[in-house]
């Protein structure tokens, strides 16, 4: 690891003060679980790191019925899960919480660093940066062992996957991000937050140097139904081959309204209208959720070595929808 400058502000004006206005100068530490990797394997170099933990401003849980849901960026995904309203009234941000499965990275890893982590992809973490760019200046992927790289977004020179798994249920939810940079406050929504890089030395985020996620807010849940469903290999403390994280609104027994998110299968977590207007107007069974499922990924692109994740997105959909709208039948017995 190289040697860097440490400092730790108390208010957030400091930090961003002690923030460059270039990539790559400062870095900033929340819970530290993916930046602390980054600079051991030497993948970041910051000249100084600006950690935020001491911002006590930044952590925070708060519902509302009328305004929704209000979450600091310096939350941790453990009191994520603890809070009793999230469950019940955002079930897919808590299913997807869920699945990040080590007690330590739960218990330090924060709602704004679990956003902004960077990409797992193996090029990337060994040092053939984001593009994973050869020296005739294609990608080294699309030739290579690219089994864990994205079938959808994929037709650019970006082949990884979005790492986060909170992103897909709050793109489902309709949230947006809060930052703060030195030009002063901004709101993203959070479809606008990511970004598919096309060229070398550009990142993944909608953030310019020098500003900070300080809150995320999802709007109330209005009555609809939300659901989160992973695969994985096995129960491991790593990362899921596919989500799909659902919103649906359902009146007199047919779907009114639905949002359908894909994660872990493309650079930006996957919004697939294909999938919403399958359900839109019709009463859901196994078959509809099985035909939004293939309406899901009727565009994906097989690299060569990954395209099992195209049938696993799609059982993924089915059962996330499945999922939520079992929800509907059991609040109606009760």
């Amino acid at each position: 690891m190289r040697p860097f400058e440490y400092v730790s502000p108390k208010t957030l004006p400091q930090a961003v003060e002690l923030l460059s206005g270039s990539w790559g100068e400062t870095e900033i530490l929340a819970g530290g679980t993916d930046l602390i990797s980054l600079l051991k394997d030497d993948i970041v170099t910051p000249r100084r790191l600006v950690n935020i933990k001491e911002i006590k401003e930044l952590g925070y849980v708060r519902y509302d019925q009328k305004s929704g849901l209000r979450l600091g960026a310096l939350v941790t995904i453990q009191e994520i899960l603890d809070d009793p309203g999230i469950r019940v009234d955002y079930p897919a941000i808590a299913e997807a919480a869920e699945g990040i499965l080590s007690p330590q990275v739960r218990s330090t890893g924060t709602l704004g660093g679990e956003l902004c982590q960077r990409p797992r992809c193996w090029y990337f973490r060994n040092g053939f940066g984001l593009l994973a760019l050869g020296k005739n200046g294609t990608s080294t992927v699309v030739d290579g062992d690219n089994r864990y790289h994205a079938i959808l977004g994929n037709s650019g020179p970006a082949y990884f996957v979005s790492p986060s798994i909170l992103a897909p249920p709050l793109l489902a939810l309709g949230a947006s991000v809060q930052v703060v940079g030195p030009k002063g406050k901004r709101e993203i929504g959070i479809g606008q937050f990511f970004r598919i890089p096309t060229t070398k030395g550009e990142r993944e985020f909608n953030l310019k140097p020098g500003e900070i996620v300080t809150e995320v807010t999802v709007p109330p849940p209005d009555g609809a139904l939300s659901a989160t469903y992973e695969i994985r290999e096995r129960q491991v403390l790593g990362w899921p081959l596919a989500t799909a994280s659902v919103n649906i609104k359902i009146r007199s027994k047919k779907v009114r309204w639905a949002r359908v998110v894909l994660g872990h299968v493309a650079p930006i977590p996957w919004d697939s209208p294909e999938a919403a207007e399958t359900l839109q107007g019709e009463k859901v069974d196994t078959a509809l959720a099985e035909s939004s499922g293939g309406n899901a990924v009727k565009h994906a692109v097989d690299l060569g070595r990954n395209g099992y994740k195209i049938h696993l997105a799609s059982v993924a959909v089915k059962r996330a929808v499945l999922q939520a709208t079992r929800r509907e039948r059991h609040e109606n017995r009760v």
